[in-house]
């Protein structure tokens, strides 16, 4: 029986978060159990597991960039406040600090120990993960409540604890990776759900990230559409805010990156509409081999995400996962300079054109995908497979058409297709976008695909025309939706 623990009131959202934390530590086993915590800088990962180890009465450690002493002589300290101890405990090594953290779990009643920001620790102790495989594997014969959460936001570095090799592989009984909040969950967050129109920009902008909004702007929100362009001014765009550097500083926190400058070359590229590996190694001028690996380093580090063509085998896109990096790229690396010198405000009145299409345009996209895979799922008659985009060729007609929204039915194999939709935020769909989508089904048909079910979508961020609202309402092969109704 899993006892529940309540979360508090002041920790939003989180609830399968929270609920997976809870069954870790309340799950009645006699054996030390290990879990691994991680997320991208600024998901709110301290905030939570500070939460459950304030209900448990556990133990809680952050460690720092430092030398294995001071990391020990810190450790011993924290280790000793837990304890009562008006002296710090002294260790000579990480094999007798796990040790004495083992023996402090006593039988019967759960012990939540969490080592925050483990990475530090690994990266000048590399023995450490394997002390902590000793000490499991001993408690998982022995009797012991150690309830241990390693937790880091070196994606890579985290990634690899429990990979191939590694000591820790075949460990832990919970895994979990704490992400940005979706698009309707951070429109909650700042307060602006009932504002479609402005939680769509606000989130194209700074994403899912809570941080941002309670520690770095201190509360600071759009209170509606009206305001927003004087919001970003002041905020992101101003040298004088947290934000203005953060797109820079979450990429050099990334431990696994050396060369920032290469880094942020492919990050550009792909923020000006190069996604597929050749077209982002002629536009930084390299090689396509020569970028594989900070290709591989962006996609660990969950800033980069290598997106499959649903329609054309072996071909892939590249999109920008953290929206604050894709708005750096895009609308304030070109204009630095401007913008240290306090240009914010025109640098923002000349980029509205950049905004719609290289931010904007590409996330509503994303968000329309991420909507299907929620609650738009109900719109389509078949059960759910792979939803993503695509690009169907047309050799007829000797043309491309990119597929936006794709969805394939599940067990399908992707044979067949439930729905192809096309996503514009800056323009009014007309009957042409309806009229490219029947095309592209009528190909895949040829194909021998089966889209007999398959309905055409219109996912629209400014509106349709009166005669694709007449085809909308008397089809029923056609959906449009708009941005209210993705947030409603």
């Amino acid at each position: 029986m899993v006892r529940r623990i309540a979360k508090p009131a002041h920790v939003f959202g989180r609830d399968a978060e929270w609920d997976g934390l809870v069954s870790f530590v309340t799950r009645p086993l006699p054996h030390a159990m290990l879990g691994v915590v991680s997320g991208r800088r600024r998901m709110g990962k301290t905030y939570l597991l500070r939460a459950l180890v304030e209900q448990q009465a556990g133990f809680y450690f952050a460690a720092t960039a430092g030398t294995t002493g001071e990391s020990l002589r810190q450790f011993g300290a924290a280790l000793a406040a837990h304890a009562g101890s008006p002296s710090p405990f002294s260790f000579a090594n990480w094999d007798d600090a796990i040790s004495y953290l083992f023996s402090l779990a006593t039988p019967g009643r759960p012990l939540l120990a969490v080592i925050d920001e483990f990475p530090y620790l690994s990266k000048t102790a590399p023995e450490l993960p394997s002390i902590v495989q000793r000490e499991i594997d001993r408690f998982q014969r022995e009797e012991s409540s150690m309830r241990l959460l390693l937790c880091g936001s070196a994606m890579s570095v985290m990634g690899g604890l429990l990979a191939s090799t590694a000591p820790l592989r075949g460990r832990a009984q919970l895994e979990l990776v704490v992400r940005p909040f979706d698009y309707r969950e951070s429109a909650r967050f700042w307060g602006v759900q009932d504002d479609p129109a402005l939680a769509a920009r606000l989130h194209a902008v700074l994403g899912g990230t809570p941080a941002y909004r309670r520690q770095f702007l201190a509360e600071d929100a759009p209170g509606s559409l009206e305001e927003f362009d004087d919001w970003i001014t002041r905020t992101v765009l101003s040298p004088l805010s947290p934000l203005f550097r953060e797109a820079r500083y979450l990429l050099a926190e990334e431990m696994d990156v050396r060369d920032t400058a290469l880094y942020h070359s492919v990050l550009a590229a792909v923020a000006h509409g190069n996604s597929t590996r050749g077209g982002i190694a002629n536009y930084i001028g390299r090689k396509a081999v020569d970028i594989s690996h900070p290709l591989n380093v962006l996609e660990d580090s969950h800033l980069l995400e290598h997106e499959e063509d649903l329609f054309r085998s072996g071909r892939a896109q590249y999109r920008i996962t953290e929206p604050l990096i894709n708005f750096y790229e895009a609308v304030m690396r070109p204009s630095w300079a401007r913008l240290e010198a306090g240009q914010g405000r025109e640098v923002w009145a000349q980029s509205a054109e950049r905004f719609s299409s290289q931010v904007a345009g590409p996330h509503f996209e994303a968000v329309c995908r991420e909507f299907m895979l929620g609650p738009g799922a109900a719109l389509v008659d078949a059960p759910l497979g792979k939803v993503g985009r695509g690009v169907v060729s047309d050799p007829t007609e000797r043309r491309q058409t990119e597929i936006d929204v794709a969805v394939t039915e599940g067990g399908s194999g992707g044979a067949r297709v439930a729905l192809l939709g096309e996503a514009k935020w800056g323009r009014t769909m007309g009957v042409d976008h309806l009229d490219r989508l029947a095309r592209a089904r009528e190909v895949l048909g040829a194909r021998g695909v089966d889209t007999g079910r398959c309905v055409l979508a219109c996912f629209s961020g400014a509106g349709f025309t009166d005669a694709l609202r007449a085809a909308g309402s008397e089809r029923e092969d056609v959906l449009l939706v708009t941005v209210a109704d993705m947030y409603a």
